[in-house]
């Protein structure tokens, strides 16, 4: 018996559609991110390596095994121990210079108060932290190593200099300074510093230095005033 040509033909039910998978999730870890932190974590070695070797002795393995790198990984960054030693002092200064610069362009800001915050920054980022160990091993390796004391004074202490020499002068020209020995050599700004430095190393255990009330007094023979904190 034939169908009736007007009976539509029941066609067999289908599946609803699948939608299409979606495409495998990236991987959360950003490449450039983990290439900083590596980078970053083998100039933390460094400094180490660097402060406790002195800069002939210190070892690229030994930088590498501290990192948590292969040998091999350090030269993706650097070409050899002196460029990672340049490195190392960049990562550790550049942060100050910027911020002295900051400071000691700051407008309407009288110099006794400018050297008050670089003293201050000086205190907290550098005596308060290992960047003191740079400026030790500058002191100890430079006169043996001439391009390394090159290379710091060119990078660090010469702009270091240009910024502090500017603020005297500015002080000397408005009368805050009584005297201009400090924009004469702006060396005296920044000379108990570096003896900080040394004296936390040698003696600090035994006489520990009273930094803000030193770097107040010296600011007062300065100015060739009395200065109140």
């Amino acid at each position: 018996m034939s169908s009736s040509p007007n009976k539509r033909t029941r066609q067999p039910a289908t599946s609803p559609r699948k939608k299409p998978a979606p495409p495998p999730a990236k991987s959360a870890a950003d490449p450039n991110s983990a290439a900083a932190a590596r980078r970053a974590a083998i100039l933390d070695a460094a400094l180490h390596v660097f402060a406790e070797h002195g800069y002939e002795s210190a070892r690229l393995d030994e930088v590498a095994a501290r990192a948590g790198v292969a040998k091999g990984t350090l030269y993706l960054y650097f070409k050899d121990k002196e460029d990672l030693f340049e490195a190392m002092v960049r990562s550790a200064v550049a942060p100050i210079m910027g911020r002295m610069g900051h400071i000691a362009t700051a407008p309407d800001v009288k110099a006794a108060d400018v050297l008050r915050m670089f003293f201050t920054l000086f205190q907290k980022e550098v005596l308060g932290t290992d960047r003191k160990l740079v400026l030790r091993l500058i002191m100890a390796e430079g006169p043996r190593f001439p391009r390394i004391a090159e290379f710091y004074y060119r990078e660090v202490v010469s702009r270091g200099i240009t910024l502090m020499q500017a603020v005297a002068t500015r002080a000397v020209e408005t009368g805050e300074f009584s005297n201009d020995a400090a924009a004469r050599f702006p060396q005296l700004i920044i000379a108990p510093l570096l003896m900080a430095v040394t004296w936390d190393g040698l003696f600090g255990k035994h006489h520990p230095l009273d930094m803000p009330q030193l770097l107040e007094a010296h600011l007062g023979l300065l100015s060739g005033r009395r200065t109140d904190p």
